[in-house]
């Protein structure tokens, strides 16, 4: 599996843009077969998404590098990671920033990441099984907010929820396609930027989709 990693990272990442050496490395050093399911390890590092059970699914590796490459957290941020399923980016924002607070809806994939993340003596990150729609207030502000779902749009609660100069990154759009959004809080103003058009699962909660 290291092997794969390795070819993983020069080859998906490298090769594709990803320039940002900090998360390269956090990449080369989380073992993506610790958050997928026994029956697709073989296929951990292959450039797709892999489904992880109870209709969600982990993202393929280009996306997450994508994603918390924007989002740029500086090794004394605090993250709030919406959506977080498996914990595989978890366990990558951790190697990035100072504390991720995880948010997962389904208690299943919440048991299941929190065990991963405990294997890999992961110790700055606090779970939560909640709807993330709502971000989490008694922990905010938060330097940043990914979401690994998308939303019909960024929550008002996650833009008040944010420190000012942080940003949050997300899948955003229509219940088939969506672009990842970048949206930076500058004061009372929110810039946001396009970035690509993707597809994800669908942000169940108050502020996201219906069930």
């Amino acid at each position: 599996m290291d092997v794969a990693r390795r070819r993983m990272v020069d080859l998906q990442l490298r090769r594709r843009g990803i320039r940002d050496e900090r998360v390269l490395q956090a990449f080369a050093e989380v073992p993506r077969e610790r958050f997928v399911p026994p029956d697709f390890r073989d296929e951990a590092y292959h450039d797709h998404p892999i489904p992880i059970g109870l209709g969600q699914t982990i993202s393929q590796p280009y996306v997450v590098a994508l994603m918390v490459t924007q989002l740029a957290p500086s090794p004394t941020d605090r993250i709030l990671d919406v959506g977080a399923g498996s914990g595989y980016q978890t366990a990558i924002l951790a190697r990035l920033a100072g504390h991720v607070y995880a948010m997962e809806r389904l208690e299943k994939l919440s048991e299941d990441a929190v065990a991963a993340l405990a294997s890999l003596n992961v110790d700055n990150v606090t779970w939560r099984t909640d709807d993330g729609s709502l971000g989490w207030s008694e922990e905010a502000p938060f330097d940043g907010i990914i979401c690994g779902a998308a939303a019909p749009e960024i929550p008002q609660v996650w833009i008040e929820q944010l420190a000012d100069g942080g940003k949050i990154v997300a899948p955003v759009g229509g219940r088939d396609h969506q672009s990842i959004l970048v949206a930076r809080k500058d004061g009372t103003r929110v810039h946001r930027r396009h970035v690509c058009d993707v597809r994800f699962v669908k942000l169940i909660g108050e502020h996201g989709w219906s069930e």
